[in-house]
């Protein structure tokens, strides 16, 4: 008999795709506070779009907690998004420049923004609490294992010192220890089918992960999507074509 965490194994099972997500290329600029500016506004303008996908996402778990306990954490975890993340990353975006379509509700899902959160919303509205930890999961867990590290040494750029704040505190870690404690608590560790059928739920967030800060930092927001979207504003504003 085990008596291993489910989180634990999951993680594990998981390790070398999370390793390249946590280590990721654009998250040691961020560290190092040398990432461009513009390239952090291009995050910030996606991330704004998967954060409400996250919200809703986190909804649909709710609606399927199985007792008071599960309901009281799950309800805290979507309240840290929707009351702290979504602002403070409206206001990181604000402070790079702004983009006043992101800031009125408006914005394009990048491909690899939609298919995460569709990837999310799918598994969430599954009548399967658990299944849909899973697959929340990664980025709430990944972002406090990028951020703890950090605090000691935080970058002289209040954006990035920030940033990593925003993640890095004992409250931040607290939250998602009570979260990953709900999965243990539903899933049999002994129950191999299950963790096989959870840890393919898990991967595929991780994988995510990895692909949205290769989104960020590579081409989610290049000059010529930037340019498009402005040559297609303007036509609007004229009433024509773009």
């Amino acid at each position: 008999m085990s008596d291993r965490r489910v989180s634990e194994m999951l993680h594990e099972a998981g390790a070398e795709t999370w390793a390249a997500a946590i280590a990721h290329p654009m998250v040691r600029e961020i560290a190092a506070g040398s990432l461009p500016h513009e390239t952090f506004r291009g995050y910030f303008r996606q991330n704004v779009l998967y954060l409400e996908g996250y919200a809703r996402a986190i909804g649909l778990v709710i609606a399927h907690a199985p007792d008071r306990e599960a309901l009281d954490v799950l309800t805290r975890f979507e309240a840290r998004i929707v009351e702290t993340e979504i602002p403070a990353n409206l206001a990181f975006l604000d402070k790079l420049g702004g983009d006043e379509e992101i800031a009125t509700g408006g914005g394009r899902m990048h491909p690899t923004t939609a298919a995460y959160t569709q990837h999310l919303l799918s598994v969430c509205s599954m009548p399967d609490c658990a299944a849909g930890l899973t697959a929340l999961l990664p980025c709430q867990w990944s972002y406090g294992e990028i951020a703890r590290p950090l605090m000691a040494a935080r970058p002289a750029d209040p954006i990035y010192a920030d940033w990593i704040a925003l993640f890095g505190d004992d409250d931040y870690d607290a939250l998602v220890g009570e979260t990953t404690a709900v999965l243990d608590r539903l899933v049999d560790p002994n129950d191999a089918p299950r963790v096989a059928e959870l840890s393919a739920i898990f991967d595929r967030s991780i994988s995510f992960e990895h692909a949205f800060w290769d989104m960020a930092y590579e081409s989610g927001d290049s000059p010529e999507e930037r340019a498009n979207e402005r040559a297609n504003e303007r036509a609007k504003e004229r009433g024509g074509q773009p």
